[in-house]
């Protein structure tokens, strides 16, 4: 069986079972009332990224899994401020989807058996994402770990940077 083959009846049966899924929801009472009262409008971003890990499993597309972790990532967040009406984060919670492409190209090159592009190409990604995240998590109202001492995240970001630029082969 080809990857176009694969691809078609892995999309056939998460349309299935969605469909199955939606239909039991309007007949079955209780469903509905869990439906309705457990899941939120983020759970309909996270059920993409979920659509997206699967399809990328199924037909061996390891590429589908960075819009999965994107997508995840960002239903969580949404999911996070909806719960919360923490909404005034996303002045600085914007900086963590580069972290969510980094765990996306983590498990790409992953599951391709590329031990050190995963580590270095997804790693990085996550460092940098981490480290705008506390920057402006700090002045933007975020959690404010390193008070006023930010800053050396900028100094150590551009010391590696200049670490690497000498020492690259």
């Amino acid at each position: 069986m080809d990857r176009a083959q694969r691809s078609s009846i892995a999309f056939a049966i998460v349309l299935i079972l969605l469909g199955l899924w939606l239909m039991a929801v309007q007949f079955v009472p209780a469903l509905q009332t869990f439906a309705l009262n457990e899941f939120s409008w983020p759970f309909i971003i996270i059920a993409f990224g979920l659509f997206w890990l699967v399809m990328g499993l199924v037909t061996w597309t390891p590429g589908f899994l960075v819009p999965a972790a994107v997508f995840a990532g960002i239903g969580g967040l949404l999911y996070y401020q909806n719960q919360t009406g923490d909404w005034q984060s996303w002045a600085y919670a914007w900086t963590l989807i580069p972290g969510f492409v980094g765990v996306g190209v983590f498990f790409t090159e992953l599951l391709q058996g590329r031990i050190r592009p995963a580590v270095v190409g997804g790693g990085w990604l996550v460092i940098i994402s981490a480290t705008l995240y506390l920057i402006f998590g700090s002045f933007l109202g975020g959690p404010n770990l390193l008070g006023p001492y930010w800053p050396v995240l900028i100094i150590l970001l551009g010391v590696i940077t200049l670490a690497q630029a000498f020492f690259r082969r």
